[in-house]
């Protein structure tokens, strides 16, 4: 990820958000959240850089400063809970779309973020359906979420959608996993039995949904 307009759509794709320039300076154009009106994402450019400011947690904060030299202290903002993202094609594009939407759910408290969160808790060798998810997330009635969420994912190592099967223990195919039979391999690799597509739920099901 190079461009401001790249920033932007990713940060326009996340759920109610939209664009705006609030400082008469074509220059600053940033990404609210509708209702809130809470800005998640700022772009700018700076020293020939587009340069972008997102939240960040604490945990994780210092990471990202260490791991990546364009990954600065938020500049013109609170350096103890916002990056600076400097875009010199240093930082790999699923890295930043991860900072963008971490920025995103720290601004927000969203359905979507509660499924993540959600999906956090199974642990390895364990499964939970659609609806469990749901529960965990604070509706039951949102199965359809939980699938629409897990398949935008934004990141499949920290959140294990994989763990996540339908109310007969079916696996969800290679749409949100990036392949045939990942989702499969991904399962049996922390020990989980799959056959025919299918797990026992009686066997893997987690057990604690709260």
């Amino acid at each position: 990820m190079l461009t401001r307009e790249e920033a932007l759509s990713y940060g326009l794709s996340l759920p109610d958000t939209y664009q705006e320039a609030p400082f008469h300076d074509a220059n600053w154009q940033l990404v609210r959240v509708k209702g809130s009106k809470k800005a998640f994402l700022w772009t700018y450019e700076r020293d020939g850089y587009i340069n972008l400011n997102v939240k960040v947690s604490p945990e994780w904060r210092d990471l990202w400063r260490s791991t990546y030299s364009s990954v600065i202290p938020g500049w013109h903002q609170n350096k103890e809970n916002w990056n600076t993202i400097i875009l010199d094609g240093t930082v790999p594009t699923d890295e930043i779309k991860r900072m963008i939407a971490e920025s995103y759910d720290l601004i927000t408290d969203s359905p979507t973020k509660r499924i993540y969160e959600a999906v956090k808790k199974i642990p390895p060798g364990s499964v939970a359906t659609y609806a469990q998810v749901a529960e965990m997330a604070g509706n039951e009635r949102m199965a359809r979420a939980v699938g629409n969420a897990l398949h935008k994912n934004p990141t499949p190592g920290i959140i294990p959608c994989h763990r996540v099967v339908d109310s007969k223990g079916r696996l969800a195919g290679a749409f949100a996993f990036g392949g045939e039979k990942v989702q499969e391999d991904l399962l049996k690799s922390e020990g989980v039995t799959v056959v025919d597509g299918r797990v026992d739920l009686k066997k893997y099901q987690m057990g604690c949904f709260r």
